[in-house]
């Protein structure tokens, strides 16, 4: 029998909760459940709560009894923030985090380069909030908890999977013994060390670093400000590289390189600890501040993804679909637009709207998104990380070089992580405009954000399924696009029609934005009444239309929507 800790994880500043295990002796037979998601991190939940929002029930496994040790993922961007508003949880995640945007490079003592990330009055996030992984799991396990189609269930280790054409069947363990589930899908979003993965024999492509660093959490007061600090070949620790960040209740995370010797065990006993932390508070001039220790941890940067993130009907999401270093925050991150995205590829075609082609869609597009992510990130921890001789005298030089000279200085770059861009996805309409646009979000991107009001903004409005943005002063939305949405709907396509720049309400469209300065028409490129952008349930676009009429809305629908 599977018997995980009762006892509450240790810490200084988080007050773990053990929760207690759910039982099948508990619950009514097990039926067949649509989505069983195994493993309860931050691409779990999500994809949870993303089935959710359309209406698609889910089970979520977890085989501990509390959330996660130790602070892990701690810096979250702007574009998580807002996957994490549609979820419910962003305002929480914003009230008790420490939002920043500026990071330091220092080398012998001088600062070498300073990177602003970019924030304007549209922009409702931070680019960057620093908040430790146990508080963003609480959150997102409370609005799990709140959702009546998320069955969560603590306690419950998968042990096998098997399927058929069908669907899967799962063996459970728990405290009382195990029992079986079966279900239409399976998401595999049990960590780094995926058992699922294990199971059915999958191996990862890419490379793996040598370079070890321990990540450690100290209480200590100082009196700095929430930026990124590094610092590249300091006395104490010769060739290598470390990291500073701040975060909430006092806690600061230190990460330092390890030498080529030495083993992350003798890496992690007290004195070792001890002697590193103390050479760094000695060398920023605060040697004599007393701290404490909370958790510590070692790490090696891996550039791994799988080739292909379905199998039968099993769903790789997260850190289970690939494996991607700390540099530019790209773990956590990246899970969350992993979910966003699979839980409305995964809901469509649970609910028939489309056909199993859009669940291999989501596939194709995220591990498109992770070799993207791992071919910059290489660049970012060869930097930190050199792999070998010849990259080190480069980076040694650059290090060297960055004391007089500006043009290398922006080399220090850590190429943060930002949302992917579907350029090349199957369902962008090959029959629109997107090459005429001078501005605006293109094919595949993100929206830009807009701000309405002095708290209102554009993805305060958006979400839920397929968005179509009319920008039009008419009065009302012509008569034959109506009859493409109305079309739509009557299949169970979720589709919102927003006006946007009408001084009054827009016959035919859901809501009404007005855009009297024409800022909202300048930034998304529109030169005149009649354009169009069409955003997917995950708000990423995939048509825009200098003129829209109905035949080329159609057109786009049935090019998103794969039968």
């Amino acid at each position: 029998m599977h018997q995980p800790t009762t006892q509450a994880r240790p810490s200084i500043y988080y007050p773990y909760q053990v929760h207690a295990p759910w039982l099948a002796s508990q619950h009514p037979a097990q039926g067949r459940h649509p989505v069983v998601i195994v493993g309860s991190g931050p691409s779990g939940m999500v994809t949870a709560l993303e089935l959710a929002r359309h209406g698609v029930a889910s089970v979520v496994l977890e085989s501990e009894l509390q959330v996660s040790q130790g602070s892990r993922a701690i810096v979250f961007t702007r574009r998580s923030l807002e996957i994490l508003q549609q979820v419910g949880v962003a305002q929480r995640m914003m009230d008790n985090g420490l939002p920043w945007r500026f990071g330091n490079s220092y080398y012998r003592g001088q600062r070498v380069f300073r990177m602003e990330a970019p924030h304007d009055a549209d922009d409702r996030f931070f680019p960057m909030l620093n908040i430790q992984q146990q508080y963003m799991e609480e959150y997102l396990f409370d609005a799990c908890q709140a959702e009546p189609l998320v069955d969560f269930r603590w306690g419950n280790k998968v042990t096998q999977v098997t399927q058929d054409a069908s669907g899967a069947t799962l063996e459970v363990d728990t405290p009382e013994g195990p029992y079986t589930l079966h279900a239409d899908w399976v998401v595999a979003a049990d960590g780094g060390r995926s058992g699922i993965r294990t199971a059915l024999e999958l191996q990862m492509e890419g490379a793996s670093y040598e370079g070890r660093f321990v990540i450690a959490d100290i209480r200590i007061d100082l009196p700095l400000p929430t930026e990124r600090l590094a610092f590249f070949d300091p006395d104490w620790n010769p060739g290598n590289t470390v990291l500073m960040h701040r975060e909430p209740h006092g806690i600061w995370r230190v990460d330092y390189q390890l030498p080529e010797n030495e083993t992350p065990e003798d890496a992690l006993q007290p004195a070792a600890l001890a002697a590193r932390i103390n050479a760094l508070l000695a060398q920023i001039g605060h040697g004599d501040k007393p701290w404490e220790m909370d958790w510590s941890s070692v790490y090696s940067a891996r550039t791994l993804t799988l080739p292909d993130y379905r199998h039968g009907r099993v769903l790789f999401t997260g850190d289970a679909a690939h494996l991607l270093p700390i540099f530019g925050v790209r773990g956590a991150n990246t899970a969350f637009q992993d979910a966003q995205s699979l839980g409305w590829h995964l809901a469509f075609a649970v609910k028939g709207i489309a056909s199993a082609a859009l669940v291999d869609n989501y596939s194709r597009e995220r591990v498109g998104a992770a070799r993207e992510i791992i071919e910059e990130s290489g660049k970012s921890t060869r930097f930190m990380t050199p792999p070998t001789r010849g990259f080190r005298l480069l980076r040694d030089a650059v290090l060297s070089l960055s004391l007089s000279q500006e043009f290398v200085r922006p080399l220090y770059h850590w190429r943060t992580s930002r949302p992917h861009e579907y350029t090349q996805s199957m369902l962008n309409s090959p029959g629109d405009d997107n090459a005429l646009f001078k501005a605006g979000p293109a094919h595949g991107a993100p929206p830009q954000n807009i701000r309405l009001s002095a708290n209102d903004y554009l993805l305060d409005h958006l979400g839920g399924g397929f968005d179509l943005l009319y920008f039009t002063e008419a009065a009302a939305v012509p008569e034959a696009l109506q009859s493409v949405v109305n079309a739509a709907r009557a299949k169970g396509v979720p589709l919102r029609v927003t006006a946007v720049g009408a001084s009054a309400p827009v016959a035919g469209a859901d809501q009404t934005l007005a855009d009297a300065d024409g800022h909202f028409r300048a930034r998304y490129g529109v030169p005149a009444s009649g354009a169009a952008y069409l955003l997917r349930p995950d708000q990423h676009v995939c048509a825009r239309w200098l003129t829209l009429d109905a035949t080329r809305l159609q057109a786009a629908l049935n090019h998103a929507l794969p039968q």
